[in-house]
């Protein structure tokens, strides 16, 4: 393996990181949004307004900051049916859809 240094691995990070926290592409946006109505819909309701899993309607969200909603997708919930999406998705594009959901999504 070869080494490029503090400097070397600073920017190579950088870049890494950059990247990952980059916005989702409008693309990805419309598959992230047909993953939350075909996937997430399986369980929350196909209106999201609830089912095996609890609504996911900006009302129900309220007490919970995006961020938080981001950690429960990429993580799931230990203990319930709700599973780790972080296969599916990198960490930005989880609080992207947490933030659609906190805002509603019109179906």
């Amino acid at each position: 393996m070869k080494c490029f240094g503090f400097a070397g691995n600073a920017v190579l990070g950088l870049c890494l990181s950059s990247s990952l926290l980059a916005a989702p592409t409008p693309e990805r946006k419309t598959e992230l949004l047909y993953l939350l109505a075909q996937d997430c819909g399986a369980c929350h309701g196909m209106r999201l307004k609830g089912g095996l899993g609890p609504p996911l309607l900006p009302d129900a969200l309220h007490q919970w900051d995006a961020e938080q909603l981001a950690q429960t997708i990429l993580h799931g919930r230990p203990g319930t049916p709700m599973p780790p999406w972080s296969p599916f998705m990198t960490e930005q594009e989880a609080l992207w859809l947490a933030q659609q959901l906190k805002e509603g999504i019109s179906q």
